[in-house]
């Protein structure tokens, strides 16, 4: 359970999409975090939804911290006005950057990066070296097929049903934060069960 996190990390797009509504739900996620005074923790870069949402944040006077490797700071996509920006050598070390400075994760839409990023970040938790909550904001059903694919791996054989307790799915940003106070804690099955 986490009341009050100190920081959030939101893996998202270097693009908008095609439906703006995703664009609009980036910027009331970022009042939400800037009016708790909750750090943003994202990947660095001025561009797509995780562009709107660090401006969002700086607009409303909230901290944002950026992390990005270097080679793509080198092609003048990373958001150079922010609280902190942390320049790391690799994607490897910008995922483990991410993870030390959050309290805890939100993913909305995005492409492969994202889907990376969310990836590891569950499987982290499922073998138990986390216990920081995730949430996945499912603006206009964008991770309903995510939410299918993990149902197969249950339906498969491939995971135990309690990997659907490694995160929460809401529809809304004003969700989000009412979500954080009830977040299930893993349990052992989810581990050991591969064993």
């Amino acid at each position: 359970m986490i009341n009050q996190p100190k920081s959030l990390c939101v893996f998202c797009g270097s693009r908008n999409g095609n439906d703006p509504e995703h664009a609009l739900e980036a910027k009331r996620l970022a009042q939400h975090m800037a009016e708790r005074d909750i750090e943003f923790v994202y990947g660095g870069g001025s561009i797509g939804i995780m562009g709107i949402l660090a401006q969002e944040v700086l607009d409303r006077g909230g901290r944002v911290t950026g992390i990005i490797p270097e080679f793509l700071q080198k092609f003048e996509v990373g958001h150079n006005h922010l609280t902190e920006l942390i320049i790391t050598d690799s994607m490897h070390e910008r995922k483990r950057t991410m993870f030390e400075r959050s309290d805890g994760f939100i993913v909305m839409p995005g492409g492969l990066g994202t889907m990376d990023e969310t990836f590891e970040i569950l499987t982290w938790k499922q073998l138990r070296l986390h216990n920081k909550p995730v949430i996945v904001l499912d603006c206009k059903d964008y991770w309903q097929p995510f939410q299918a694919l993990v149902e197969a791996t249950i339906d498969g054989g491939f995971a135990h049903e309690a990997v659907r307790d490694l995160y929460q799915v809401v529809k809304t940003a004003d969700e989000v934060f009412e979500a954080l106070k009830s977040i299930p804690i893993a349990s052992e099955e989810v581990f050991t069960s591969h064993l």
